[in-house]
C-alpha cells in the first residue's frame, strides 16, 4: 500500500513538472528566434538584409580603428554591436512583415490597435458593427475606440457609408457619458482620406492631448460601464492572430 502511494506521488510530481515545463514561458533568444521565423515567411529577403546590416556595421567600425591602429580591438568591439544592429533591422522588418499580413483582413483595425503605447485604453473587438449577413465579416462595416490624452479615438472599417452611421452613432454615445471629452473619427484603409493600418498607430499616438491622465482614466470607465451593443460578430475577433508586438518585435 505504501509503495503503491509513492508510485501515485511520483507520477503527480511528474505530471505537475512537465505541465510546469509545458506553461513556462519561452526566453529571450526564444522569442527572438520566434519573431524571426514568422517574419521570414512573410519576408524572405529578412536574413539578408540581418547579416548586410551586421556585417556593414564591422566593415566601418574595422576600418576605423584600422585608421587609429586598432584594428583587432574594433572588430572585437563591433560584434556584439552587429548583432545589434541584426536585432534592430529583424525587429524593424518583423513590423513591416506583420502589418502586411493585416493589410485587407476584416478587423486589421483592431489587431493595428494593440500597437498604441501605454497611456491609451484600446477595445480590441469592435465597440459596432453592421454586416449583412450574421457572422460574415467581408463585407462588415466596423468601428473600433481607443481612449487617451487626445480623446475618444474612433476607427472606422469597412463600406464608408455604413461605417460613417456607425460612427456617428457611437460619437453620440460617447458624448452623453462624457459630453466635453474630444471625439475623433479616423477611417482606415490605403484610399484617399484613409489611414494604412501600418501607419494608423503612430497617426493616433501624435495627436495633441487635451486629457490629463486622470480625466484619461475616468472617461474609460464611464465608457466601460455604458456597456456595449450586441454585434455579429465572432467574440475575439482577430484575423491572423498576429498583433504587431513592438517588444517582442524588439527582441526585448
Amino acid at each position: 500500500m505504501a509503495r503503491a502511494d509513492r508510485s501515485a506521488e511520483k507520477a503527480a510530481k511528474a505530471a505537475a513538472k512537465a505541465e510546469a515545463k509545458a506553461n513556462k514561458k519561452p526566453g529571450r533568444f526564444a522569442q527572438v528566434w520566434q519573431v524571426y521565423k514568422a517574419a521570414r515567411g512573410v519576408d524572405p529577403a529578412i536574413t539578408w538584409w540581418m547579416l548586410g546590416g551586421a556585417l556593414a556595421l564591422v566593415a566601418v567600425v574595422t576600418l576605423i580603428g584600422l585608421a587609429l591602429g586598432h584594428w583587432l580591438y574594433a572588430l572585437i568591439v563591433s560584434l556584439p554591436m552587429s548583432f545589434l544592429v541584426a536585432i534592430i533591422i529583424m525587429g524593424r522588418r518583423a513590423e513591416r512583415a506583420a502589418y502586411r499580413r493585416l493589410e485587407g483582413q476584416p478587423g486589421a483595425t483592431g489587431a493595428a490597435l494593440s500597437a498604441l503605447r501605454r497611456g491609451w485604453y484600446y477595445e480590441q473587438e469592435p465597440v459596432a458593427a453592421e454586416a449583412t449577413r450574421p457572422g460574415d465579416l467581408s463585407n462588415a462595416a466596423l468601428v473600433f475606440r481607443a481612449i487617451g490624452r487626445p480623446g475618444v479615438v474612433l476607427v472606422t472599417e469597412g463600406p464608408l457609408s455604413r461605417a460613417t452611421r456607425l460612427a456617428e452613432s457611437e460619437r453620440k454615445r460617447v458624448n452623453r457619458v462624457a459630453p466635453n471629452v474630444p471625439v475623433h473619427i479616423l477611417r482606415s484603409g490605403d484610399g484617399e482620406d484613409e489611414i494604412p493600418v501600418r501607419r494608423l498607430s503612430k497617426k493616433i499616438s501624435r495627436m495633441r492631448p487635451e486629457l490629463t491622465k486622470p480625466e484619461v482614466e475616468a472617461v474609460n470607465k464611464r465608457l466601460k460601464a455604458l456597456g456595449g451593443v450586441k454585434m455579429p460578430v465572432p467574440k475575439g475577433m482577430d484575423p491572423t492572430r498576429a498583433r504587431p508586438d513592438r517588444k517582442a518585435m524588439r527582441g526585448r
